[in-house]
């Protein structure tokens, strides 16, 4: 049998909101992240960008907040596992860092994409 209460749905909305509450609270990495996310927002959806642009760019900015949340949470379990220096919680920690930028790279990409078609890049590149 598993240690895991019974399902509920407006306590389980109450610890994702403490999730979100600590990484906030706790990690730079994500605050800048929130701070970037909301500033782009503002920004793209003030601009004259079609309404599919404003939605794909919008999603995209998520990319990098879950994958932050994912490497936060990767890096708390190696910290309870062990608290000496271990080459493959260094790994773990490394990898999760990993998975964090190339999240960056795919949102950046997304919107070079996106850009590039609002602006008609492949008429400038392809002639």
């Amino acid at each position: 049998m598993r240690n895991q209460p019974r399902y509920h749905l407006l306590k389980n909305a109450r610890y994702a909101l403490e999730g979100l509450r600590d990484a906030f609270k706790g990690e730079t990495s994500f605050r800048i992240e929130v701070i970037l996310f909301v500033l782009f927002s503002v920004g793209f959806w003030l601009s004259p960008l079609h309404m599919e642009s404003k939605a794909f760019l919008q999603a995209s900015l998520f990319i990098p907040l879950i994958v932050e949340l994912l490497n936060s949470a990767i890096e708390r379990v190696v910290d309870l596992a062990t608290k000496e220096l271990h080459p493959l919680a260094k790994q773990a920690k490394d990898m999760g860092a990993a998975a964090v930028l190339l999240s960056l790279f795919l949102t950046l990409c997304i919107w070079i994409g996106v850009f590039c078609h609002e602006l008609g890049c492949n008429k400038i590149f392809l002639g």
